[in-house]
């Protein structure tokens, strides 16, 4: 059997990589593999051969990898363990090694597992919750590598894997040692970070950035379309949700009927019709099950499918078709090669959410140099506020906006500016 085969830019990642490191690499830059070919080295295995050097079976460590939940459904990683001959199934696996794939939300499953390797896809470990003090237990005792794209937006991000790799004793240490809390907020609110030079030293110290250079080219473009200025309006002023005929009682009710007069506007619809019409074979985020009902009606005449928290169904073959995928469902885990174009319905409020869902076409093995981003959005103030945020790679708030300062509305060319 042939060697194990990497690019260039992996086979160096695996020369960095260490215990409790974090692997980053854009979406679609094979962190999968390289995990994986880090775990076959750890065990006895040789990359750059002609012919597969087995591992050592009988010092192999179990492996465990903890991804999300449709990764684990689609059977994603499975492909990626065969070059390894790598299985979950024991008949197909040519180790005597336990190979186990499963989802975050059963992480306290594994707490307990002594002596393995652990792969952790799709990082997680952000905060102080159950998944946090699961991960943390596994740290102590086994060997462990993350993967993420995007590692952390702030120092706080850091703390579990800082924690887990014995920088600090525990999330009070660091809280004690690195930050200075606002006085004049009501709630924790992060003021500014004590001795950083101490930060950035331990972030390199454990982060491998994988050299890629896509071959890729995205084309990211913004699509301006109008919204109902007056009634807009009218629901700022009078905090009344004509939708469900009742009053809006927080900033959270109050976006969502400012996006809905948004997002259901037609001049939105017939901009989305225009774009399909240039690109018959289109991916369609959205965020709300509203969206949804009105992008099914749009498109009753067209090959549709779906991706939400309703159906799993697979991307279409034809030569003409849409895909509607729900961003919290389907912003991960999947790839599509068959289509250059994706179309943002509406705009999420995570970078990051948008991010991956923008890697679902840019993959290192589609057959397309150029690929094409339709974000349709309005000049509304709800629009341009979500969209600083994520230009920012923030994630908006929609509490803090509402109290951060008067709404003012001005009006040109018929839209909102």
């Amino acid at each position: 059997m042939a060697g194990v085969e990497l690019r260039d830019y992996q086979e160096d990642a695996v020369r960095q990589m260490r215990n409790g490191c974090i692997l980053c690499g854009g979406v679609g830059s094979g962190k999968s593999r390289t995990s994986l070919a880090y775990y076959y080295v750890r065990n006895g295995g040789e990359l750059g051969t002609n012919e597969y050097v087995p591992m050592d079976d009988v010092n192999i460590k179990d492996l465990y990898i903890i991804t999300t939940a449709r990764k684990r459904d689609t059977f994603e990683w499975e492909g990626e363990l065969s070059p390894f001959l790598l299985s979950t199934n024991k008949k197909e696996n040519l180790y005597t090694n336990k190979v186990v794939i499963d989802s975050w939300n059963n992480i306290k499953k594994y707490a307990d597992v002594k002596d393995a390797f652990f792969i952790f896809d799709e990082q997680r470990v952000i905060g102080s919750g159950t998944w946090v003090k699961a991960f943390l237990k596994i740290a102590k005792v086994n060997e462990w590598i993350l993967l993420s794209a995007t590692p952390g937006d702030t120092w706080q991000d850091y703390i579990p894997v800082f924690v887990a790799n014995g920088f600090y004793k525990n999330r009070s240490e660091f809280t004690r040692e690195h930050i200075v809390y606002s006085r004049f907020s009501k709630f924790p609110k992060v003021d500014r970070y004590l001795n950083t030079g101490r930060l950035i030293r331990l972030r390199n110290k454990i982060l491998v950035n994988m050299d890629f250079k896509r071959q890729t080219v995205s084309h990211h473009e913004d699509i301006y379309v109008k919204y109902n200025i007056e009634r807009y309006k009218d629901v700022g002023k009078t905090r009344w949700d004509p939708f469900k005929k009742e009053p809006i009682i927080n900033a959270a009710g109050l976006c969502y009927v400012w996006r809905k007069i948004v997002n259901t506007d037609q001049s939105r619809q017939i901009a989305l019709l225009e774009i399909v019409e240039k690109h018959p074979k289109a991916i369609i985020f959205y965020n709300f099950d509203y969206e949804l009902e009105l992008l099914k009606e749009i498109f009753s005449g067209y090959e549709v499918r779906e991706w939400n928290g309703h159906k799993h169904q697979p991307v279409p073959t034809s030569d003409a078709w849409v895909y509607l995928v729900q961003y919290n469902a389907g912003a991960e885990g999947w790839n599509c090669i068959t289509t250059d174009t994706i179309i943002f319905y509406s705009q999420n409020y995570s970078y990051k959410i948008m991010a991956q869902s923008a890697g679902r076409i840019d993959r290192m093995n589609t057959p397309y140099t150029d690929l094409y981003y339709y974000h349709l959005k309005s000049r509304s103030g709800i629009d341009l506020a979500i969209s600083k945020a994520l230009k920012d790679k923030k994630t908006f708030n929609e509490t803090k906006w509402i109290n951060k300062k008067p709404i003012v509305f001005e009006q040109s060319s018929g839209m909102a500016a």
